[in-house]
């Protein structure tokens, strides 16, 4: 299935909004304007939009705490991202949950997480929601290649697979557990090669191109639709920044220079504009227009947060359940 150029055009807007984001917290976390910890995806905006891309609104996906591109792709709105990541009351979670906790079901968003693996079992829980209910409705869990060693990984593929779940499991492969390269902590190249244990298709994907990245969502999706269960989707990627942004050097500490650029030079939004321009999909002009809308909107969403209340004392136990 060849995209359309107003897909092209689509995907390449949602990857610069994911990007410029991004780009923008790194400024604002540097400036003490965002607390907590901030877990960029710089770098991964294709896995987000192409997979994001195939699926419909009441759809629904479940999230980690490296999240923002996850839930800008999935529909959540920029100026209550922004709030919430500044702690501020008209934020998501209003100013309590920040950058690890964004969540609106509204949207299918059933949250960020910050426990890792954390959303391989609500993924399985929806998915059986859907089947329960008789829909059409398709997750899509993200989680990341360090993941795929917990307990919640294999019990919730093996759930998925006997009851012939709508799951579609996405692993975001970026080579690194926090400062632990994949070399070190799994025995095994490819982690798709473990749908093979759960009787589910594995799927190894370049996850730095959008375009291979919707085709393998698209068949996963199709399948999950159909009634004909999971799949596990491996989408190998990379980091740019460190950990999180207070990784030392941006992770410099246990991961080269050298590396860092190889994959910069791998950038997913290079790859999408130059095949715009090539195929005459779109201009130098038209990406620039769209890059200046993406920047205004994000200039948008940092002002709605500036002015946003910080939550009085008095809402501290508001919403907290025990």
């Amino acid at each position: 299935m060849k995209l359309t150029k107003k897909q092209l055009l689509d995907l390449y807007r949602m990857m610069q909004t994911i990007r410029t984001f991004e780009e923008r917290i790194v400024d604002l976390y540097a400036r003490g304007m965002v607390p907590g910890l901030a877990h960029l995806y710089i770098g991964e905006e294709a896995i987000a939009a192409g997979v994001c891309a195939v699926l419909n609104k009441d759809d629904y996906i479940t999230s980690t705490h490296r999240g923002h591109g996850h839930v800008i792709a999935k529909g959540a709105e920029l100026s209550p991202m922004m709030a919430e990541l500044f702690g501020k009351k008209d934020g998501y979670g209003k100013g309590k949950g920040g950058s690890m906790h964004i969540a609106d079901f509204e949207k299918g968003i059933l949250g960020a997480n910050g426990i890792a693996g954390g959303g391989l079992p609500i993924a399985v829980g929806a998915g059986w929601s859907a089947k329960w209910r008789k829909t059409s409705q398709v997750t899509v869990c993200f989680f990341g290649d360090d993941a795929s060693n917990n307990g919640t990984f294999h019990e919730s593929l093996n759930l998925a697979s006997l009851h012939k779940l709508p799951v579609v499991f996405v692993c975001e492969n970026n080579l690194y557990g926090i400062s632990c390269s994949q070399a070190k902590h799994t025995g095994i190249t490819d982690i798709a090669t473990r749908s093979a244990a759960y009787d589910m298709p594995g799927v190894v994907v370049d996850g730095n191109d959008v375009g291979e990245v919707y085709q393998a969502t698209a068949k996963a999706v199709k399948r999950a639709r159909a009634g004909e269960g999971p799949s596990l989707l491996e989408c190998k990627t990379y980091r740019w920044r460190g950990h999180h942004e207070g990784d030392p050097n941006q992770g410099a500490r246990y991961r080269t220079k050298e590396e860092i650029e190889s994959w910069k030079k791998k950038c997913p939004l290079d790859r999408l504009s130059q095949q715009l321009l090539k195929s005459k999909a779109a201009t130098k002009k038209k990406i620039k227009a769209i890059d200046a809308e993406v920047t205004a909107a994000i200039d948008e969403a940092v002002a709605f947060a500036k002015d946003s209340p910080f939550p009085s004392t008095d809402e501290l136990y508001d919403d907290v359940y025990v």
